[in-house]
């Protein structure tokens, strides 16, 4: 190619991802006079945090004066089935307030009580109501502000544009190389420090509430290259309630705010089936154990026809069901003609959200390379084996705002920065090279082989034999993926970026498979039916540098303040296959 026809950009800091966690950084970058660029894949309207519906946790105690952000973290540690990091779980409980005061100031439209409180709501295994919402629309809403914020302080964003390679020279990040999805052109970003916040892996199971080319896995690519590591990549939650119909929407997810507001789980005999599970808390059980439940009474054949379980709210007020599940009434409308206040809806488990992510400290969100930072689902260190509902929104105005002001102090302090023509050389001939390709395999068959290896051996429930062969199925993958074709067209570069979600992807399902071959438990959402006990000698965070490179990273204990908060996690009939 012409490389004077690639466009050089320079910004003291790049954000590589334009969803809640990106955005709350930019403004904070912005607010202290940083220069800033941020950078997505699709267009910013749009970012994954719009499909967040149930809400974001803060113990303001509006409704519950009794509730703390000890008793926050108490929670959320207790449902990390002791994976989470205390240092990080602190960070985001003390810090949670002030992220809604800040939603709150750029106009963020809360609902409220009749007196002008927030409102808030139970979400499964919290202690006290402590979830915010708007509606069952909370994660567009919020998406609206900080997109409106971001505007007001005239942030600039690019849409449409794929980061294929973060830019490294001796462990220092200096900037990152992609391309326009629409007519190809080149960028050349050069940068003090990047921040990724590029989303998790949860598109490389075949049933997910990500959407098609979002959540591939690109932030474990990105950073692993740069130089990064990955943390605990085999903790995914499976959320309980995803639709499987019509195909092209399968996985989509139904707000957990249904069975917040009182909805039903059945079988198709019509058993309210949680009574076997958890006939304590029943529907409001923690989202690993109402996954696997619904899991195993479709294992065990007590599953509708299509290989689901039903979710019944018919028999709440038609008022209920307007103003507190909108989204799901409208949704059931569209995609099936499906009335909820009459008829029940078919759901299964689906994959839903990366517990694990880019390894970062718990203080400043720094990863192993200078000038490179993790937030939002890249990263790591919050939700250990099973996360709190509502808890990944409020990690991202949190950790936002602290990076943020990292990234600030990081750049002004930089006294000098040194580029690497061979890391941009690399870059450069990485996409000429994809693009001169026109071997046999399509990328997309290839796609869907990957996501129905890591459905069939690494879902809900998994087994060494089963792991194994999945590792067997993704090493034929990666050799067919050396005879791909690559053909862009006047439509645009779609093809060019699935081909390096594909990239993206076999990354994310080896460090997957090894981390979950390597944990030989049964703890929160990791299910092993050939080890179906917790082992204690494992509460500890497996990090992946690459194939074959796990390390076990030791968890410092409970601070004695939050330990005495924290109500018992029992393991009894949690694996029941």
């Amino acid at each position: 190619m012409d490389y004077s026809s690639e466009h050089q950009i320079a910004t003291s800091v790049l954000v590589i991802g334009t969803g809640g966690a990106g955005l709350r950084a930019a403004i904070e970058l912005a607010e202290r006079g940083v220069d800033v660029l941020v950078v997505g894949k699709r267009a910013k309207g749009d970012a994954h945090t719009t499909l967040a519906a149930g809400g974001i946790n803060a113990a303001l105690a509006t409704m519950d004066p009794e509730d703390t952000w000890q008793q926050h973290a108490a929670d959320t540690i207790k449902e990390s089935y002791l994976l989470a990091r205390p240092e990080t779980v602190r960070i985001v409980t003390e810090n949670a307030a002030r992220g809604i005061d800040d939603l709150q100031r750029w106009g963020m439209p809360f609902a409220r009580e009749s007196d002008g409180r927030i409102s808030q709501r139970f979400f499964g295994a919290h202690t006290y109501r402590r979830t915010a919402f708007a509606g069952d629309y909370t994660g567009l809403e919020i998406q609206r502000t900080i997109v409106n914020r971001a505007a007001q302080l005239g942030v600039q964003i690019l849409d449409t544009c794929y980061v294929t390679r973060i830019l490294v020279h001796d462990n220092v990040v200096f900037g990152a190389y992609g391309f326009d999805l629409d007519n190809g052109r080149r960028y050349v970003f050069h940068a003090d420090a990047i921040i990724l916040a590029a989303g998790g892996h949860t598109r490389i199971w075949r049933r997910t509430s990500s959407r098609r080319d979002e959540n591939t896995g690109d932030s474990f690519r990105l950073a692993l290259l740069a130089g990064g590591r990955i943390r605990d990549p085999e903790l995914v939650q499976f959320h309980p309630s995803g639709l499987i119909e019509p195909e092209n929407a399968a996985g989509t997810l139904v707000s957990e705010a249904a069975r917040g507001e009182g909805g039903i789980l059945r079988n198709a005999a019509g058993e309210r089936f949680m009574t076997r599970y958890d006939p304590e808390r029943m529907e409001l059980s923690t989202r690993d154990r109402v996954a696997l439940a619904a899991y195993t009474e479709i294992k065990e054949g007590r599953g509708t026809a299509h290989g689901g379980v039903w979710l019944d709210v018919s028999h709440l007020p038609r008022e209920t069901i307007m103003q507190r599940l909108p989204r799901v009434y409208q949704t059931m409308l569209e995609l099936q003609m499906l009335d909820i206040t009459r008829d029940p809806i078919e759901i299964a488990p689906t994959a839903h959200y990366s517990m694990g992510g880019v390894w970062v400290r718990s203080h400043d969100h720094g990863t192993d390379v200078e000038g490179l930072y993790a937030i939002g689902e890249a990263s790591s260190g919050l939700h250990g084996a099973n996360r709190l509902g509502g808890n990944s929104l409020i990690e991202l105005f949190v950790y936002g705002r602290i990076v943020g002001e990292a990234v600030a102090r990081y750049s002004a302090e930089l006294s000098a920065q040194r580029r690497s023509p061979g890391a941009l050389a690399d870059a450069r001939s990485e996409v000429d090279e994809l693009l001169a390709t026109d071997g046999k395999e399509n990328v997309r068959a290839l796609q869907r082989a990957l996501r129905d290896a890591m459905t069939e051996h690494a879902g809900v429930v998994r087994d060494d034999a089963g792991i194994r062969t999945g590792l067997s199925d993704l090493d034929r993958i990666e050799e067919r993926m050396t005879h791909i074709g690559v053909h862009p067209d006047p439509a645009g570069f779609q093809d060019l970026a699935h081909a390096f979600d594909l990239r993206s992807s076999a990354i994310a399902a080896r460090a997957t498979l090894e981390a979950a071959l390597e944990r030989r438990e049964t703890r929160g959402c990791h299910n092993r039916s050939d080890y179906p006990e917790l082992d204690p000698d494992l509460r500890v965070n497996l990090v992946w540098s690459g194939p074959g490179r796990i390390e076990r990273e030791g968890i410092p204990e409970v601070p004695d303040d939050i330990a005495r908060l924290m109500r018992e996690v029992s393991t009894a009939g949690k694996l029941v296959e």
